[in-house]
């Protein structure tokens, strides 16, 4: 009969299928097996059964095997998180490109690998999203030098999902919303695009519950819509496609206003609450204060970076 023997050469456990003499029924290692053949020398019905199995076995472990190097993928696992993230407007991927539910499809990499962070900020592909993995939850120690997860934004990607608000396109799906109904009750208006509008009010009921020292960090507010490109990228911020507010600016700080001495490190400052932070986490919004380049008062909805441990 066949003996399977398990080998690990990493990770994964191997089947190998070898031979193993079987002597009138009797493995060399002394285990009973029955019969090995009839009196013409063909196999018996129980050692085809064997085979069969042992060969069942093979095919399965190989299959497991397979399903977790796909899971172990950092770029398969970063398309599978954005497909969750937005699944009103994307219906899958290939691993090479997302499909949109409209039948539109882009390519999830340039092909243009050990992008410069600058690159990274103003050229970024749907996959380039990803090069920084966003820490959820309080953080222990300040950003380091250019970690700045969730800047590196693909355009194409985002005009297509929110619009170009250069073109009025995104005033077609704002929507008003109350901020802080019993703090400030004053209108917003957000896309309702991923259903933004109805995260922000979830957030909005969650911070005006907080205690009044902790919230007077969320208003009054700096804004949501603004038609504008980020200062040092030239790309569209978040907030021209009303996905991002800016809490009270008189509690914030912002890496442009603070002076810097030589070569050294950014000075690190922030003011915001981590309560605040962990209710619009908990909804699908990242933070700015969690960049090196920090923007405490900003918060933006990026549901894809807060569902994947791993950059591709």
């Amino acid at each position: 009969m066949e003996h399977i023997q398990m080998n690990r050469p990493g990770p994964f456990a191997v089947a190998v299928a070898g031979p193993v003499p079987v002597h009138d029924g009797v493995l060399d290692q002394g285990t009973r097996v029955g019969p090995a053949k009839d009196c013409a020398g063909r196999p018996t019905f129980a050692l085809i059964v064997r085979r069969c199995a042992q060969r069942s076995l093979i095919f399965a472990l190989l299959a497991l095997m397979l399903a977790d190097i796909a899971r172990a993928d950092p770029a398969t696992e970063a398309l599978d998180a954005l497909v969750a993230a937005y699944p009103k407007l994307l219906a899958r991927h290939d691993g090479q490109s997302v499909f949109w539910r409209d039948g539109t499809v882009m390519r999830a990499s340039d092909g243009r690998a050990e992008k410069s962070f600058d690159l990274l900020l103003k050229d970024a592909s749907i996959l380039d999203q990803f090069h920084l993995t966003y820490p959820r939850g309080r953080s222990p120690t300040p950003p380091a030098l250019n970690e700045d997860p969730g800047r590196f934004r693909n355009e194409a990607f985002f005009r297509k999902m929110y619009g170009d608000c250069h073109k009025g396109e995104v005033d077609q799906r704002l929507v008003t919303i109350t901020w802080l109904l019993k703090s400030w009750g004053k209108p917003v208006r957000v896309t309702d695009v991923n259903d933004v509008a109805e995260k922000l009010k979830a957030v909005s009921t969650e911070v005006d519950a907080l205690p009044d020292a902790l919230k007077r960090a969320a208003y009054p507010i700096a804004g949501v819509l603004a038609c504008r490109s980020v200062r040092d990228t030239g790309r569209d911020s978040m907030h021209a496609y009303a996905a991002a507010i800016d809490l009270n600016a008189k509690m914030a700080d912002y890496w442009l206003w603070q002076a810097t001495s030589g070569a050294g490190p950014r000075p690190y400052r922030n003011r915001m609450p981590q309560e605040i932070v962990d209710v619009f986490e908990r909804h699908g919004f990242i933070w700015g204060g969690k960049w090196y380049h920090y923007d405490t008062m900003h918060f933006e909805y990026r549901p894809e970076l807060l569902g994947t441990t791993s950059k591709p």
